[in-house]
């Protein structure tokens, strides 16, 4: 795969899954516009920064991006675990303005630069919660399982603009966000084990698969949900 003179959008670049697309995208020879609440120093020189909150406004960014944007990937997310009993109102509107919502609003703002690019990509961010029950997981199921209805709808309507959209469905990934549920030699092996690989994702797995999406080798795929999940979401290994 490569990327020159491509311009992607991350949204979520400075750590995590995100942080290594922006690494990958720029070895491949991608132009990168970061935008996220900070900036990662780890970041190749070349990288364009908007400073950014996506829960709230976002009128920077439309000024921020350039007139062609070849790809776009909304690498936002949360995990907020809870029994269902404890889950409040609140949680359930805040995880879903932070992954559906703000995906929408980043995805409007980006449009034009992405219609102008004659030929553009779009990935998301499910979770192999959304299809396959976990308990605990209520408000970020509920949030991922939107985010897949959305790229649906959207891959549809913007088809005949050749803005392909796709989502991209991780279990569990070593990063940041899930450091609490992999910070003890016993967590990471209880989790390892409830994988049919018998492994926990890497930032790298799932990287790659958005970067394949971003590419002209998966221009023929359009409205898909990829699941690297380990084989958690399909298979069932100790019967």
């Amino acid at each position: 795969m490569r990327f020159e003179n491509k311009n992607i959008l991350v949204v979520g670049g400075s750590s995590g899954i995100g942080l290594d697309l922006v690494k990958l995208l720029t070895e491949q020879g991608a132009t990168v516009y970061a935008a996220s609440r900070t900036k990662n120093d780890a970041w190749p020189s070349s990288v364009k920064y908007l400073e950014l909150d996506v829960m709230q406004n976002l009128d920077a960014l439309s000024e921020f991006l350039p007139e062609q944007l070849h790809g776009l990937v909304y690498s936002v997310g949360s995990i907020n675990l809870k029994p269902f009993a404890r889950v409040s109102a609140n949680d359930f509107i805040d995880d879903y303005k932070l992954n559906v919502v703000g995906a929408a609003l980043t995805i409007q703002h980006a449009l034009k630069s992405l219609k102008n690019a004659g030929s553009s990509s779009i990935v998301l961010f499910s979770s192999v919660a959304a299809k396959t029950g976990m308990g605990f997981h209520a408000s970020i199921a509920a949030s991922k399982a939107a985010i897949e209805g959305l790229s649906v709808s959207l891959a549809a309507e913007l088809a005949g603009q050749n803005i392909r959209v796709n989502v991209v469905a991780p279990s569990l990934t070593d990063t940041p966000l899930a450091s609490k549920f992999l910070n003890t030699p016993e967590k990471m092996e209880a989790s390892a084990k409830r994988h049919p690989l018998g492994k926990y994702g890497s930032p790298k797995d799932i990287s790659a698969a958005a970067a394949f999406l971003l590419s002209e080798e998966s221009s023929w795929i359009t409205g898909q949900v990829i699941p690297v999940d380990g084989g958690m979401g399909s298979l069932r290994t100790n019967l």
